[in-house]
């Protein structure tokens, strides 16, 4: 029965993406860019709420209050899709930094242009850092949310962190704000993976981490924050009344926390 409920979820998904790109097109090119962005902001909240009636999964998103009101970075962990469209309902005018061949695709590279993203050549690390850099501090003078996964690719839950300097480097450079998020949605959506979970996927902005810090000193805290905030969300999925399945990497971290499992999430 989940199987056919994740096809079903899948199906609707996509096909959703799909039509909404189409019906919406006509009054998301001709609105100006900050009244466009109702639509990704309803399309997230819309592929929320099949996850919901359709698989079961609920979505708590908590510490709202932490988002500061000028510019900032957000900087949330990578485990899933679900957190490259889950926080869209939060804020007022992200931007992305993205590879430029997503601009290339037709109707999604126009949809990501409108938005005014920031797409590089990934061939050149360090070259790419540059050039997203140099276009960054342009969208933060436009009172933006620059999007950021500190960990590059998405992650297991429970893995070991690979936190990149690039961060690092970003932060020390525009001098804003940097908020960190916590969440566990790889037990539900995980990656590279069909199936969808029931349950409830809790998300926390945690408070911000205010800019003038040396690198090494945010880098430190921006991981024992973030880490300690996810550890403390995975326990609770694994205490829960209806705890998804724990991938290999979850458990061994439950067992490094001294945390045994319940049998009814084993």
């Amino acid at each position: 029965m989940l199987a056919l409920r994740s096809l079903a979820f899948n199906a609707a998904f996509y096909l959703s993406l799909i039509v909404q790109m189409i019906v919406w097109t006509p009054f998301y090119f001709l609105a100006p860019r900050r009244h466009a962005w109702f639509v990704p902001r309803f399309w997230s909240s819309s592929s929320m709420k099949l996850q919901q009636w359709l698989v079961g999964t609920e979505v708590h998103i908590e510490g709202e209050e932490n988002l500061p009101a000028g510019p900032f970075i957000l900087a949330p962990k990578h485990q899933s899709f679900w957190d490259t469209i889950a926080f869209f309902p939060y804020l007022s005018d992200p931007v992305y930094i993205l590879k430029r061949e997503l601009m290339w695709i037709p109707l999604f590279g126009w949809y990501v242009g409108k938005m005014r993203m920031i797409p590089i050549n990934r061939g050149s690390r360090s070259k790419a850092l540059k050039q997203a850099l140099e276009v960054a501090k342009v969208r933060m003078a436009e009172n933006r949310q620059l999007i950021i996964y500190p960990e590059g690719t998405r992650r297991p839950v429970g893995a070991e962190p690979a936190y990149k300097w690039g961060i690092a480097e970003i932060y020390a450079t525009l001098g804003v704000p940097v908020v960190p998020v916590a969440h566990v949605a790889g037990l539900y959506w995980p990656r590279r993976k069909f199936m969808r979970y029931p349950g409830v996927i809790h998300a926390r902005f945690l408070p911000a981490i205010e800019p003038g810090l040396e690198k090494e000193a945010f880098m430190a805290r921006l991981i024992a924050e973030t880490e300690a905030a996810t550890d403390a969300l995975l326990i609770e999925a694994a205490r829960s009344d209806n705890p998804p399945p724990m991938p290999p990497t979850a458990r061994e971290r439950l067992r490094a926390l001294g945390v045994e499992l319940p049998a009814k999430a084993r």
